[in-house]
């Protein structure tokens, strides 16, 4: 139908996470369309002789791991959130954390069937089945929802197997070098960099025997359910300090919750009640993701996810770039210069965790990342305003432009801000091989956007939007006071260390290092 009237047409999940404008279809004079995957609930197939698992798009990454594991199956890879369905992690390229296999979820993909606009004579819309030998897969395993709906997946998957998890903290003086080392060290090592406290936790993960002793569990504290008002609190005191320019507050705070971190264990446990100490040995299914705050039954109506939009809680950005292996001591070093510039800076990073690193091997898809990396991610303060600058808002903005143009960074197509997509699909040897796939698949552009338009170097006006105050948002990189906030005595200046960025810097605070 939609097809047939030439709506503008999304597919959305149950939860829709993704950062940008992904699942926003263009206002259209025919008409617009979400398609939601919420009923494409099912585990349809599990082939335990051929290690495969086929599944709707709407199956969530919890569902699907829980079912894997009791037909005694495991996905190697996925993210650390499991409120994801896999239709949305693979169309966004969601991974997870190794160098010693496949990073992505859609890595494991073997087969996807996918519904696509057709022509009148083929009723108008058309099913579509992939497997692993057809070409088009290279564009369908991480498509940005462009190509047409996913119905069904189809997964290799392995044995279920067990993982001992240390956390280890050390000082960052050698992380530079430490970083492109320790992805080879360890199958499914990540890190963890407070800049502040130059501190790095160091994440060794591997494969055990299954005879090993544990059932130890993954229950994030971050991603536990909270308390409403709790969550109301932390967010009012984080708007005050940066309405009163508090650094040193927001610092005490971020020092006080790694803390907390730390000696409960991130929210391991080693028997699923409690945390003794490490390692933490468990099964892959109890050990590679959580999100007990997605269970309604626990604690409501009282609580729910910090990031829950009914509530007054967590309201951020996120900066999501992968560097190519070869490039991340020079962009570790860089920043360290920066933090020893201005330290207070980064504490706003360690209030949303600190700086996550994983790292991702190279993919065959058009749109994945081609050589190995390592993937960092920044999450922190954004007011609700967006007129209003934040505290160290240029620092931030340095780091921001330092990894996506003087190292040549690529963004998670999932995440990011504006900035964070300019001239990215230039950085893909693949992309016209997309680019055709998505012109046979839908050549009326009924799954097009005029965002998605714009990250494919579709439609050249970019993903720029120049306006008063646009920087301070991430839609725009500075040239002019007024895309800063001067009134508040924000304008833009160039970087301290990376002196080609633009960015929005705070007068006052300035002239204290003249």
């Amino acid at each position: 139908m939609a097809s047939m009237k030439k709506y503008k047409v999304k597919a959305t999940t149950r939860y829709s996470h993704s950062l940008p404008k992904l699942v926003c279809p263009d206002e259209s004079q025919n008409g617009s369309l979400l398609i939601s995957t919420l009923h494409l609930s099912r585990i349809l197939s599990i082939d335990n002789s051929a290690m495969t698992m086929t599944v709707e798009s709407g199956v969530l990454l919890r569902d699907l791991i829980d079912k894997a594991a009791k037909a005694g199956l495991a996905l190697p890879s996925s993210p650390y959130w499991w409120g994801l369905t896999i239709g949305g992690m693979i169309s966004t390229g969601a991974h997870g954390s190794t160098m010693w296999g496949g990073s992505y979820v859609h890595d494991y993909v073997v087969g996807v069937r996918i519904v696509t606009p057709a022509s009148p004579d083929e009723g108008y819309a058309k099913v579509r089945v992939l497997d692993n030998d057809h070409p088009d897969i290279k564009a369908a395993k991480l498509s940005l929802g462009v190509l047409g709906i996913l119905s069904q997946v189809t997964l290799k998957l392995q044995p279920l197997f067990k993982r001992s998890i240390t956390i280890v903290r050390k000082t960052d003086s050698n992380l530079a070098t430490q970083a492109t080392t320790f992805g080879k060290e360890h199958e499914f090592g990540d890190m963890t960099w407070y800049p502040y406290q130059r501190k790095v936790l160091y994440r060794r993960d591997d494969r055990v025997s299954s005879n090993a002793s544990g059932n130890g569990l993954n229950d994030f504290i971050g991603f536990r359910s909270v308390l409403k008002p709790a969550s109301e609190l932390v967010r009012a005191s984080e708007d005050i300090q940066e309405a009163t320019g508090d650094a040193l507050g927001k610092c005490i705070s971020a020092r006080a919750m790694t803390s907390t971190l730390s000696t409960s264990g991130f929210g391991f446990t080693n028997n699923g009640n409690f945390f003794t100490g490490y390692p933490i040995i468990g099964y892959q299914n109890r050990l590679q993701a959580s999100g007990s705050c997605l269970d309604r039954s626990v604690g409501a109506p009282l609580t729910a996810c910090v990031w829950d939009p009914r509530i007054k809680g967590t309201f951020h950005h996120q900066t999501t770039v992968n560097l190519p292996l070869s490039k991340v001591k020079n962009f570790i070093e860089d920043v360290q210069k920066l933090r020893d510039l201005e330290p207070q800076a980064f504490c706003t990073l360690e209030l949303g965790f600190g700086i996550l690193m994983r790292y991702i091997k190279g993919s065959d898809s058009y749109l994945g990342t081609q050589e190995d990396s390592l993937d960092f991610d920044l999450t922190y303060y954004r007011s609700k305003t967006a007129s209003t600058p934040r505290l160290f808002e240029d620092v931030l903005e340095e780091v921001e432009q330092m990894a996506v143009f003087k190292y040549g960074g690529i963004p998670h197509w999932g995440k990011n801000r504006n900035v964070g997509f300019i001239g990215a699909i230039s950085k893909f040897k693949h992309a016209d091989e997309f680019l055709k796939v998505k012109e046979s698949y839908d050549p009326s552009g009924v799954f097009s956007s005029k965002w998605t338009d714009q990250i494919l170097g579709l439609d050249q006006s970019g993903v720029s939007v120049v306006k008063d105050g646009c920087a301070l948002e991430g839609l725009c990189i500075c040239s002019d006071d007024i895309h800063c906030a001067p009134k508040k005595g924000y304008v833009c200046l160039p970087g301290r260390i990376y002196t080609h960025a633009r960015v929005c810097t705070d007068v006052s605070k300035e002239l204290l290092h003249i």
